[in-house]
């Protein structure tokens, strides 16, 4: 049987190497966030059949031109009908103004048979509402799974233990997800919107679910246990069981997502892509971090850490 939970500290490094770059760049650049949370007009245009040549600067320059200004553009490919999709986010502006009537008429002018497929103006309250809400839903995840996790583990040894590391676990994603997107943000333009935190909150439950499996596992293998066992074999007869039930769960899943970001709408292109990393995220967590942590509570922090070290060496002298 392979030992897995024996090389628990190079998981938890692993994920340190992923998260430490991405909350760098989450305290230092921060997320890029769109309408939902910044607020302010996004406008989706769709040029079909490009006759001109529609470029960031020059739809910047008709915005410009007709009194809005700070227009942020993106330009997307062509996709297999030849029609190439524009998204620009402005300064507020409201529905039925000039200004409106001034872009449109430009773009129209400018890229015959264009279409404004999009036109959504959000206040700053509804964005800091936005805000707030988001904090509130990872928050009221985290204390009902605790609870849920303490109740259905009650008869199990220590039950608040599984609730506090899947708690970690889908805190461990979470972090890895905003991170990313943090890095994404300022690479690719990947902003932080609606779909975004729909995408977060989908990625906890997928966490927290793999995570329970692996923890029921441990529970039924914990009633069966043999005087000779330790706890941390049970984990880990526990985590090579349900192993390759997570991985092809999630590969299941996985092949559904890749198949939606290459030919899927450019609209839930990002969504789908967070959908992904997260989903990578919450089966390594469950799998090499959550399991690894009900072992080193068990063995106690210090005296964990010291005899793995010890292992370590004597496994060198030994190679030696």
């Amino acid at each position: 049987m392979f030992n897995i939970v024996s090389h628990r500290y190079w998981y938890f490094g692993i994920s340190l190497l992923v998260i430490i770059p991405g909350l760098i760049s989450l305290l230092t650049l921060g997320l890029k966030t769109g309408i939902d949370f910044a607020g302010g007009t996004v406008w989706d245009i769709l040029v079909p059949n490009q006759s001109a040549a529609l470029s960031s600067e020059a739809v910047r320059t008709i915005f410009t031109s007709a009194g809005v200004s700070e227009a942020h553009v993106q330009v997307g490919p062509p996709d297999a009908q030849k029609r190439v999709f524009a998204s620009v986010r402005t300064p507020e502006v409201k529905e039925g103004s000039p200004e409106k009537a001034k872009v449109v008429d430009a773009i129209k002018k400018a890229y015959p048979g264009a279409i404004l497929e999009r036109f959504e103006t959000v206040g700053a309250t509804v964005s800091r509402q936005s805000t707030n809400q988001a904090i509130l839903a990872v928050a009221a995840a985290s204390v009902v799974i605790l609870g849920y996790l303490t109740l259905a583990f009650r008869k199990a040894p220590h039950p608040v233990r599984y609730g506090v590391a899947a708690i970690v676990a889908m805190l461990h994603d979470v972090l890895v997800v905003l991170g990313v997107a943090s890095i994404l943000g300022w690479l690719i333009g990947l902003e932080v919107d609606a779909l975004f935190l729909t995408a977060l909150l989908t990625v906890i439950s997928f966490s927290v679910h793999d995570t329970i499996v692996v923890f029921d596992r441990v529970r039924e293998n914990l009633w069966m246990r043999r005087s000779n066992q330790s706890f941390e074999d049970v984990v880990n007869a526990s985590v090579v069981q349900t192993l390759s039930r997570s991985i092809n769960t999630q590969l299941t899943v996985l092949f559904t997502l890749l198949a939606l970001i290459l030919f899927g709408g450019q609209s839930i292109r990002n969504f789908i892509l967070i959908l992904t990393i997260g989903l990578i995220s919450g089966t390594y967590s469950s799998i090499f971090n959550a399991a690894q942590l009900l072992v080193v509570w068990e063995n106690g922090w210090g005296r964990d850490w010291r005899s793995a070290f010890r292992r370590r060496e004597r496994v060198s002298g030994a190679t030696v």
